[in-house]
């Protein structure tokens, strides 16, 4: 075939079987490929670690659990930084005219709904979390690879069915769950926040925990929230101090630990500049306040 694309049309009017070319396990450390495609699709798993891979005008941070399937002739490229290996197995795969007692890749769209969408949206790529499904399954691939038998092609077929249609169900169910990704990434980092905001951490690490490179996460971020990360998590650890303030006897000295600050007179400033107030003036009002009420 001129192009390898799994969502060329004549995959769906002809017998095409899937055909792997490339498969490794490889153990990552302080590595920048360049950018390069392939006329093959390929799908990268991430074992262990942390990495970034870049496609198009995207950046993902993917960390144990993700994979990527990229289309073929997609541009990319994996980062690993120094001294943060990343595990991972990848494996490309052709696509060839075959007739066999197994499915083509026609056949198996025809019995499954989630296939024939999949194949219909014409996607450069797909980013998602794996429920333990599919690493399990790439392993005896590439198990079945390794082996020589007469059942070997029949085997290797029926496991790349079994990846491309669970692949298939995973991306149907993460777009209808989000139409818009970066809705989402912003949903699950405003939850980060607020289970961590005791915590000392960065922009770096709230959008690690999304799997999103931080720029392009600080973009979305303020695109769909109207302030930026770090004004976000003041505002959440500002709202907190006041409420620390007005209904417990906690020490001011201690309420700068209690919301992730740990400088403070840094926290002293940082309430002013929110408030207009001290943390001790403003206590001494709330005190003020409630005595007034209670002569009233």
């Amino acid at each position: 075939m001129d192009t390898n694309s799994l969502f060329h049309n004549r995959l769906m009017t002809g017998d095409y079987h899937p055909k792997v070319n490339y498969y490794y396990f490889k153990q990552w450390d302080d590595f920048r490929m360049a950018f390069h495609e392939h006329n093959s699709v390929e799908i990268m798993y991430v074992i262990s670690g942390q990495c970034q891979v870049d496609a198009a005008t995207d950046t993902w941070s993917l960390k144990k659990g993700d994979f990527i399937l990229l289309d073929a002739n997609v541009s990319h490229r994996l980062i690993v930084e120094k001294n943060n290996p990343c595990r991972m197995l990848n494996i490309e795969f052709v696509f060839e005219h075959k007739l066999g007692p197994f499915p083509s890749l026609r056949q198996l769209a025809e019995g499954s709904v989630a296939l024939t969408n999949w194949l219909s949206k014409d996607s450069p790529y797909v980013v998602l979390k794996d429920p333990d499904e599919i690493y399990h399954t790439l392993k005896s691939l590439v198990l079945q690879l390794d082996e020589i038998g007469t059942d070997h092609e029949l085997m290797v077929q029926l496991l790349l069915a079994q990846v491309l249609l669970r692949t298939a169900t995973l991306a149907i169910e993460s777009k209808a769950h989000d139409h818009q990704p970066s809705d989402e990434y912003v949903k699950s980092a405003v939850t980060y926040i607020h289970h961590h905001y005791d915590c000392d951490i960065q922009v770096k690490d709230i959008a690690a925990s999304v799997s999103v490179h931080p720029g392009y996460f600080h973009r979305i971020f303020k695109a769909s929230m109207g302030v930026t990360i770090m004004e976000y998590l003041t505002m959440i650890r500002m709202e907190k101090a006041k409420m620390l303030l007005a209904q417990t006897d906690i020490p001011i000295t201690d309420i700068a630990s209690y919301v992730g600050i740990n400088s403070r007179e840094y926290f002293s400033s940082l309430f002013k500049k929110y408030t207009g107030s001290t943390p001790l003036h403003y206590r001494k009002s709330l005190y003020i306040q409630v005595l007034t009420d209670s002569r009233s």
